[in-house]
């Protein structure tokens, strides 16, 4: 069994994967939606070289790579770097929890990934259609409240920017003529709809980031 530390995805769009941390051969190891990254991330979120990795002795080296959407060690802000231990938690760009395992020799052999609590909130895709409390909306949201609500649904409560809104809602605009009304107006629309049938914010402004869906059960 090796020796070398483990990323195991806790959260995030690749939950359930895990990657060997190899410094080894090379001085660093990066961590990104670029495709030059050791490991890439698919989400809008997360900056083309979010953190890198490097060794010091048997010691492992956290960077943030000044991300736009900011990188969390244990829920703290990270600014700068700071070494790593076992079972250190990661959190990149509010939307991805890595997981940090000292070696291999620790992994256990089996982890079960926490599944979230299905919520009062439940979509159709196929038929376009969204419930709340097991109630269908009715009239059905419009196609730009339908996909802004999908986005937000799918990302399973984690943050989604300005910018991943406007290429979901608003596809192949670039984000010209989009104004930043025009979003908030489309999150005040779609909360008046969800709200004909439960009071409850489902729609979480994160000021300087964007928006996420509260979805675990009330």
């Amino acid at each position: 069994m090796s020796s070398q530390p483990v990323f195991i995805v806790r959260e995030g769009q690749l939950a359930g994967q895990r990657w060997v941390i190899d410094l080894e051969e090379k001085d660093e190891f990066f961590v990104g939606r670029g495709a030059e990254c050791d490991i890439v991330l698919p989400e809008r979120q997360v900056s083309r070289q979010h953190i890198r990795l490097t060794r010091e002795g048997f010691t492992y080296i956290l960077h943030d790579l000044g991300s736009k959407n900011g990188t969390h060690l244990n829920g703290r802000q990270l600014t700068g770097s700071i070494p790593l231990k076992d079972g250190d938690q990661i959190q990149i760009a509010l939307c991805v929890t890595l997981l940090f395992v000292g070696t291999e020799a620790t992994l256990p052999l089996s982890l079960e990934l926490p599944r979230p609590p299905q919520g009062n909130l439940v979509l159709n895709e196929e038929l376009r259609t969204a419930a709340v409390h097991g109630r269908e909306l009715d009239p059905p949201l419009s196609l730009a409240q339908f996909r802004l609500l999908k986005l937000l649904f799918e990302a399973n409560g984690a943050v989604c920017d300005r910018e991943s809104i406007i290429e979901t809602v608003w596809p192949g605009t670039e984000g010209i003529g989009v104004s930043e009304q025009a979003i908030d107006a489309l999150v005040r629309r779609l909360r008046d709809r969800l709200s004909e049938i439960d009071d409850y914010n489902y729609i979480v402004t994160v000021r300087g980031h964007g928006f996420r869906l509260d979805n675990l059960p009330h």
